[in-house]
C-alpha cells in the first residue's frame, strides 16, 4: 500500500472537508503525524522525516489547505475547523490512532487535535510552539515579518530576515535551514492559504483546557527562538499534566531543520518508550542535563550534539 523506504515517500491526494490535501507517508512502524508551521509545505521537513523513518517510525505529513499543492478552503476556518480537517484526513488515510508532532503553528493544531479528538492522538510532541493567548509573543518586529508569505517567494528577502526571525543557525547561515533544497521557494503558500492560517490562529488559546490533555507530551524548544520565546514551552510543560520539556541549547525556531538527526533521536525515544509517569526519567539518552520537576512534569535542559 505504502512505500517502505525512508528515502522515498508515497504521495497521495485526499479529498476531505471540501479541500484536496497532498499527503506523504514514509517508512514503516508506528505512525507519526507531522504538522508543519505557518506557510510551510511538507517538503521542508523531509530531512527530519528521513531521520524519524530511520528509527522505524512511519511518518505522515501533508500540505495544509492553501499551502504547497493543497487547495485552499473556500471559506477560512477557525482552529477547531482546521483540526477537524486534519482528523478527517487521518481517517481517510486509514489510521485510527497516531502520535502527533506539531511544529510552530502545527503545534497549535496538534494541541487542538489532541483536545477535540483525544482517542485519535496517542502521544503528543509540541515543538517551537505555545498556548496562543496567555503565552508570551515574540517581538512585534519579528511578528510583523510573519504577516505576509514574502519570505517564501523572494530568496533574497528570506536570507535578509532569516537570522532575525528564526534565530539559531540562521543567524550565521540562513541557507543551512534549506538543507540544499529550493522547496521553500517552489512549494509556496498561496496568499489565500496563508491569510487563512493567520485567521485560524487569531484569538486562539489552549490555556483553559491544557490541564485536561491526557496524552503523554514531549515539549521541545530552542533557547534562541525569536518567534516563540522559551517561556511558552515552560507554560505548556507546566499546565499539561503528563508533560516533559527538553530545551535545545543554542537552537532557534527551526531546530528540527538545524539538527534533524539529534532531535529525531529525542522524539523517537519518547514515542517508542514504555509508558511513563512523568517523574524522573530523562529522554536525552542519559546526556548530562539539569532536570527540574514541577507537579507531574519533568524538564530536561541539555545541548544536542552539533
Amino acid at each position: 500500500m505504502w512505500a517502505r523506504s525512508r528515502k522515498r515517500a508515497t504521495i497521495r491526494f485526499v479529498d476531505v472537508d471540501g479541500v484536496r490535501l497532498r499527503t506523504s507517508v514514509r517508512g514503516t512502524g508506528p505512525p507519526v503525524l507531522v504538522i508543519t508551521g505557518l506557510g510551510a509545505s511538507l517538503d521542508l521537513g523531509v530531512p527530519f522525516e528521513r531521520e524519524l523513518a530511520a528509527l522505524r517510525l512511519q511518518v505522515i505529513s501533508f500540505d495544509s489547505p492553501g499551502v504547497g499543492q493543497s487547495s485552499a478552503y473556500s471559506w477560512p476556518r477557525r482552529m477547531r475547523g482546521v483540526a477537524s480537517t486534519v482528523e478527517h484526513m487521518v481517517g481517510a488515510l486509514g489510521y485510527d490512532r497516531v502520535d502527533v508532532l506539531g511544529i510552530s503553528l502545527g503545534g497549535v493544531i496538534a494541541q487542538q487535535l489532541a483536545h477535540q479528538a483525544p482517542d485519535l492522538v496517542r502521544r503528543l510532541v509540541l515543538a517551537a510552539t505555545g498556548p496562543g493567548l496567555g503565552g508570551i509573543p515574540g517581538s512585534p518586529r519579528v511578528l510583523l515579518s510573519l504577516a505576509t508569505p514574502r519570505r517564501y517567494y523572494q530568496p533574497d528577502y528570506y536570507r535578509r530576515i532569516a537570522g532575525r526571525i528564526y534565530g539559531g543557525t540562521a543567524r550565521d547561515d540562513p541557507d543551512a535551514l534549506l538543507n540544499g533544497s529550493v522547496a521553500q521557494f517552489v512549494e509556496r503558500p498561496s496568499l489565500r492559504g496563508y491569510v487563512g492560517q493567520l485567521y485560524a490562529i487569531s484569538g486562539w488559546t489552549s490555556v483553559p483546557w491544557l490541564h485536561r490533555l491526557r496524552q503523554p507530551t514531549l515539549v521541545l524548544a530552542g533557547d534562541d527562538d525569536p518567534i516563540v520565546p522559551l517561556v511558552n514551552a515552560r507554560i505548556l510543560a507546566r499546565f499539561i499534566p503528563d508533560a516533559r520539556l527538553h530545551v535545545v541549547r543554542g537552537a532557534g525556531h527551526l531546530f528540527l531543520l538545524e539538527r534533524p538527526k539529534e532531535v529525531a533521536a529525542l522524539v523517537g525515544e519518547f514515542l517508542t518508550a514504555e509508558p511513563w509517569t512523568g517523574a524522573t526519567t530523562s529522554i536525552d539518552g542519559g546526556r548530562p542535563g539539569v532536570r527540574r520537576q514541577s507537579r507531574n512534569s519533568t524538564e530536561t535542559e541539555a545541548q544536542c550534539a552539533q
